[in-house]
């Protein structure tokens, strides 16, 4: 018998763009992220993709210190893959988001390929009320935010982190970045296979309309043919229904509290092991299994967990 396709689930616990007033159940603290990504590992999670957070305003943080407390407590308690952000928040420069991967060398790195606006400021109509003054600070001024990842930002970084052995995410939000991560695989700067993670829904980059999610794929198809592997992140409420989209048409899926808060219309998901279950239920719907953390080292040609350093 064919073996069956395996579907691999990353899971992106925080992230930079919620706020902790928006959901009490956002992880801000260490141990809070720590157990959130051993959750979601356990619910089904292969990937875990981790930003940091001041433990006392929730603000991103992007110093490996902040990073080193769950990290070493991800490692003891769990084989998932550990993917760091080099997105870190939207206002902070290159040199500063790929710090942590620098510092502790893990297996996957996020990596943004190109720059956009980046419109977060619609979330004041939904959210009024916040603890923190960061917070309504940051989402007002994405009006005027431009998320700068250059073509020389890019080179940087994959430059610097080609040396450690890292793999990367290549968040792709429009079509010209699929053609951008093209222009650096053609360069030899990138190797296959990538993993390309097509973002959809975010103010200032391609929206979340199945239309758009086909022709993302149509287009990732056209340039990079059997050398590239595929994964959805639907912002918000498109979260799930992008999700499904994608295993359906072949390809792997992100969810977690860092693209969307919701675990149903109007109701909060209290932890990111509910989002991982849901898209777990979808994936062994459709007849699918999903990866292991090791598959997903297979599938993706990983260094492996004994190779980083944390």
């Amino acid at each position: 018998m064919a073996q069956k396709r395996k579907v691999i689930i990353t899971c992106a616990v925080t992230g930079a763009i919620h706020t902790p007033s928006m959901s009490p159940y956002l992880p801000v603290t260490a141990a809070e992220i720590a157990n959130a990504a051993i959750g979601a590992a356990e619910a089904g999670a292969a990937i875990v993709h981790l930003h940091a957070r001041d433990p006392a305003t929730g603000r991103p943080d992007q110093t490996p210190r902040a990073f080193e407390p769950f990290l070493k407590i991800i490692k003891q308690r769990s084989n998932c893959v550990v993917n760091l952000t080099s997105g870190g928040a939207p206002w902070m420069k290159i040199e500063e988001r790929i710090m942590p991967s620098v510092t502790f060398k893990p297996e996957v790195a996020s990596l943004n390929m190109g720059s956009m606006n980046f419109g977060l400021y619609p979330m004041l109509n939904r959210f009024k009320d916040f603890k923190h003054e960061w917070e309504r600070e940051a989402l007002e001024n994405s009006r005027d935010l431009i998320f700068r990842n250059t073509f020389k930002d890019i080179e940087y970084a994959l430059r610097t982190l080609n040396e450690t052995g890292i793999r990367f995410e290549f968040e792709c939000y429009d079509v010209g970045h699929l053609y951008n991560l093209h222009h650096f695989l053609e360069r030899g700067l990138v190797k296959p296979p990538l993993f390309v993670q097509t973002v959809f829904g975010i103010l200032g980059g391609i929206g979340p309309h199945p239309e758009d999610v086909m022709h993302m794929k149509r287009t990732a198809d056209r340039l990079f043919g059997d050398q590239y592997h595929w994964s959805v992140l639907g912002a918000g409420r498109n979260q799930m229904p992008i999700a499904a989209m994608s295993i359906a048409m072949g390809g792997n899926v992100r969810v977690g509290l860092e693209d969307s808060l919701w675990g149903g219309p109007g109701r909060l998901a209290q932890s990111n092991a509910e989002q991982v279950t849901t898209a777990r239920k979808l994936i062994e719907g459709l007849g699918l299994e999903i990866a292991t953390p090791d598959e997903a080292r297979s599938i993706l040609g990983l260094k492996g967990a004994d190779k980083v350093a944390f």
